[in-house]
């Protein structure tokens, strides 16, 4: 290696390290400082959420620009289905009319709501008399009335228990609003309570000491705190949402605690070989946290691709996933140090007296992934063809993915009462429960061809067969604008919604609407969101794969100075990114062993997660990879050959991104458990991907291909030498034969 690599040890990682470790007090002050200074400031900023009308692009986004600009504000729609149970009564029979009138009066009582029509004026009757509707909007802003909505269930609920040969329930966005916020709420208080202490046991055994395993979960805390704050100050510019909370707590406390256990356990390993602390951290500083820079640079890369999409959402998980990476890469590589320079050999207190005996952390791994290993290299064609071949096979159901966003019945399937009834009133009025809104801006709301326009457009709609009725209009004269709305035919089930949506953008508007000069009449509502969120997204996944996957290809090539290396960590990744789909595909849409995670099979994947687990996954699979071979590389500098660096540096590494992966699946995991379908697929997808990545692909895949490249693996065209290197050869102090320890051996704690 020569002294020219000597001289030029540093980098940023290993000058940051030696900094903080020279300035204890100093850096951790800063730390703390930064994250109290964020929070504060970020609360008294408060966070500025997404709009609806800047969720879409298409005809949705045109709906709710129109809306917005006429200064309307569209009131949340409820409904109140009261049903025969027995099928016995009738609409027309007075015991069912007395019913609908209780409902009337019950829900005027509460003060909550406006414009109650009873189903005798409206003729919202079903087709076999035994369904009627009562229908009302709820005061004030549309968007907090699921806040509001308690007192008008609680009304409906006491004509209920009055009238127990009928079934009276209230649906609508109000009170599905309430739903989904209270499940979402339940749902991720229960992530974050059981997160935390899953992360800390499992920390607890891989080290044996209770300080050893309490920095890591502080300092993924302290990042994902610091970064709620940056948040809220970053909402004012680019608004941020409930997913990008949620997203962020999970990416936050997988990539802290790695981040955090890769340092932690290179500094415990050089203290085993007989280094000295300073020494010892200082080795720690130069290897493992230049491998955290490079792979946090890599997943904010990775994650930035979701700004591409053009969809505000993405774009709000995009950047809250990469704050958090980049806060917790800094903190990283400067408090970490910090605090491991100051606690000394205190890291090891709290040690537990039944994990004394092992001795030696990663034991069990190290000497399985040795045995492992052994044969892989020993037959390294067999090994790639049998991992490729595996892998290729749990990718092929990927190949039939459908992306759909998910119905009330599809998200919570029958967990909630509201979804029975969510499904009845779809029986009894098909679409009644989501319909298409047609809102129309004319010139002059009230001219006759408007008028006419809007009458044929009502009577189209039911002869094309898009609809069942009944069409409703609601006219706003001063604003010119009018509100038409279309229960679709196909209800819950959106293909054949999405087919009478079609229908009426294609065939029903062109001949009706669309023959009025300077009449705009965009469709928007569940099942047109959900078409338009698709186009959208079908448009944004080339840039978003092409960005991502360049860029990761650059920054392995600079890190490493490999042309092999850089091309190989792109195609194990994307092997790992396709398992992933087909095992989603396989369990979510087809069912396949759902019930083992308390799932079933809903047809179809939810239409966000396959780019967001893409980009997330590409991400995170880097941190291993990056690791791995950096460690391979950092043995092949001493002199050591391929083969031999090779199974140093997956076998020294073996217990730690055990460790890492262990802790990533069991945090995904939980988000498995939750009882929202969008949630389950998210949690499986990713802890799939990981365990696959940390597995099949780290420990028999990569080895493999390293084996069969052999000094090919660090191949650079002559033409790519004058790239900026940022490759980092170790500190002096990593290269002295004390350093060679332990090849095989297991590391001691």
């Amino acid at each position: 290696m020569g002294k020219s690599g000597d001289s030029r040890v540093r980098g940023i990682a290993a000058r940051a390290g030696g900094w903080s470790a020279r300035h204890r007090w100093a850096a951790v002050g800063i730390w703390v400082l930064f994250v109290v200074l964020s929070m504060g400031l970020g609360s008294a900023a408060g966070q500025v959420d997404v709009k609806d009308s800047d969720q879409l692009k298409g005809e949705t986004h045109t709906a709710a620009k129109i809306i917005e600009e006429a200064g309307i504000e569209e009131p949340a729609s409820e409904s109140v289905l009261v049903q025969a149970g027995d099928g016995r009564l009738k609409a027309t029979d007075a015991e069912f009319r007395q019913a609908v009138e209780a409902v009337v009066k019950a829900v005027e009582g509460t003060g909550q709501v406006t414009d109650v029509t009873s189903p005798y004026d409206t003729q919202t009757i079903s087709k076999d008399g035994h369904s009627a509707l009562v229908q009302f909007d709820m005061r004030g802003d549309s968007d907090t009335a699921g806040e509001r909505v308690e007192p008008v269930l609680k009304a409906v609920d006491g004509v209920q228990k009055e009238h127990r040969s009928l079934r009276i329930e209230e649906i609508g966005g109000a009170s599905m609003m309430k739903t989904v916020s209270d499940a979402y709420g339940n749902d991720f208080q229960k992530a974050e309570y059981s997160a935390v202490p899953v992360a800390f046991g499992i920390l607890l055994i891989a080290f044996g000491a209770i300080v050893a395993a309490l920095l890591p979960v502080l300092l993924s805390i302290t990042a994902i705190m610091a970064t709620v704050g940056l948040m809220g100050l970053v909402s004012h510019v680019v608004p941020m949402s409930d997913a990008a909370n949620s997203v962020m707590l999970l990416v936050g406390l997988a990539v802290g605690v790695d981040y955090c256990l890769f340092y932690l356990r290179r500094e415990r390993e050089e203290r085993a070989a007989g280094r000295d602390a300073q020494t010892a951290l200082l080795v720690a500083a130069a290897t493992s946290g230049r491998a955290i820079v490079v792979s946090g640079v890599t997943v904010c890369v990775a994650m930035a691709g979701m700004l591409f999409t053009g969809l505000a959402e993405f774009e709000a998980m995009g950047l809250a996933s990469l704050m958090v990476v980049a806060v917790a890469m800094v903190g990283s590589v400067t408090v970490l140090p910090a605090l491991l320079s100051l606690l000394g050999e205190r890291v090891e207190k709290g040690r537990l007296p039944f994990l004394r005996r092992r001795g030696k952390v990663g034991t069990d791994g190290s000497r399985f992934w040795t045995a492992v290993l052994k044969g892989v290299l020993a037959k390294p064609v067999v090994s790639v063809v049998v991992a490729v071949g595996a892998l290729l096979a749990i990718s092929v159901p990927a190949l039939g993915m459908k992306t759909q966003q998910l119905t009330l019945d599809q998200e919570f399937g029958d967990s909630l009462p509201i979804v029975q009834t969510y499904n009845r009133l779809n029986e009894a009025f098909p679409g009644g429960s989501e319909p298409a809104e047609v809102v129309v801006r004319a010139k002059d709301i009230n001219a006759p061809e408007v008028k006419s326009a809007l009458d044929e457009f009502r009577a189209r709609a039911v002869s094309s067969g898009a609809s069942r009725g009944p069409v409703e209009i609601k006219l706003h004269d001063q604003q010119n604008v009018a509100f038409v709305y279309v229960p679709l035919v196909g209800g819950s089930d959106l293909d054949e919604a999405g087919a009478s949506l079609d229908k009426l953008r294609d065939e029903v508007r062109p001949a009706t609407l669309g023959k009025v000069d300077g009449l705009d009449a965009p469709i928007t509502g569940q099942v047109a969101g959900s078409e338009d969120f698709n186009d959208q997204l079908g448009g944004a996944v080339v840039p978003v794969f092409a960005f991502v996957v360049v860029f990761a290809f650059a920054l392995m090539l600079l890190s490493f100075r490999s042309l092999t290396i850089a091309i190989t960590s792109i195609v194990l990744n994307l092997l790992s990114v396709g398992a992933a789909y087909g095992i989603l595909v396989a369990v979510f849409q087809h069912g396949w062993g759902a019930s083992l995670v308390g799932a079933e099979g809903v047809g179809a994947i939810i239409t966000w997660l396959p780019l967001f687990l893409f980009v997330i996954l590409f991400g995170l699979s880097m941190d291993y990879h990056v690791f791995v071979v950096s460690r391979i590389r950092e043995a092949r500098l001493r002199g050591r050959t391929t083969k031999d660096a090779i199974t140093h540096g997956v076998v020294t590494t073996a217990g730690v991104v055990t460790s890492a992966a262990v802790i990533m699946v069991a945090v995904f995991s939980i988000f498995g458990t939750l009882s929202m379908q969008s949630m389950k697929q998210m949690g499986v997808g990713l802890a799939a991907a990981v365990l696959i990545d940390a597995t099949i692909i780290r420990g028999v895949l990569l080895p493999a291909v390293m084996a069969l490249l052999g000094e090919h693996n660090w191949y650079l065209p002559k033409w790519l030498h004058r790239l900026p290197d940022l490759t980092h050869d170790e500190s002096p102090e990593a290269v002295t034969p004390a350093a060679r320890d332990d090849e095989g051996e297991p590391v001691k704690v």
